[in-house]
């Protein structure tokens, strides 16, 4: 199976009082290793559900999922918790760093949880924080970095597992136009290396940077087409 991402059928409803909200209403999606998809749409589009079952923080009212080829729609809990782990990388719009830790330190600590050796888990951690632009800043803490740097820790945390998925929401969020481009730059970077990236944004310009994008309306795929300028600003 090529598909990192395979989704049929996929539906989440919420009960909220006596009302039922239909998130998602039957969603058919699939994606391949090695590519760059922006997911977009606007507000209450259904776009953050869609991303919390493909990130395997929720589960599905109905439908199926299979990421990396292992069926997840009817995992429980602490299923999802080891899929999650081995599987996804995250990066999110607010960083989610320790303060007082070092770039280093953040970048380990997936690999701490996972009970990686020391040595092994400061290699990988290193490695990482190279292939992000960071080498000459791995002991600093993060309020001694631009939101910028920061991210790229984040980035780096989200890739120190070898994730077959990195899935990036609003990453760009929380900073300026030029850091967004340095930072879209970087995600433009690792896909050329393979990395499966999904972003979810609801910046079109942002969007842009991706080779694919499918847009949400209503809880459905609206529309699902490739980007032929994809990166060209760069």
């Amino acid at each position: 199976m090529s598909e990192v991402i395979r989704t049929r059928g996929l539906t989440k409803d919420y009960v909220l009082g006596a009302e039922t909200v239909h998130a998602l209403r039957g969603v058919d999606l699939d994606i391949d290793r090695g590519e760059f998809v922006a997911i977009m749409g606007p507000s209450g589009s259904g776009k953050s559900t869609f991303m919390n079952l493909i990130g395997c923080l929720d589960t599905p009212s109905a439908g199926e999922y299979w990421l990396n080829g292992q069926k997840v729609s009817d995992l429980d809990d602490d299923e999802l918790a080891r899929v999650r782990n081995r599987e996804i990388g995250f990066v999110f719009q607010t960083f989610n760093l320790l303060p007082r830790a070092t770039a280093l330190h953040n970048v380990e600590l997936p690999l701490i949880y996972a009970g990686v050796p020391a040595k092994e888990r400061r290699r990988r951690a290193e490695e990482k924080l190279e292939l992000v632009g960071l080498g000459d800043r791995m002991d600093h803490r993060p309020p001694e970095l631009s939101g910028g740097q920061r991210q790229r820790v984040a980035i780096a945390r989200a890739l120190v597992n070898d994730p077959a998925l990195l899935l990036a929401d609003e990453p760009t969020g929380n900073l300026d136009s030029v850091t967004s481009e340095e930072i879209m730059s970087v995600f433009v970077n690792l896909n050329g290396e393979g990395q499966t990236i999904v972003l979810v944004t609801h910046e079109h310009d942002i969007a842009e940077y991706a080779r694919r994008q499918v847009h949400l309306r209503d809880g459905m795929i609206e529309k699902d087409f490739l980007n032929q300028h994809a990166g060209a600003h760069v």
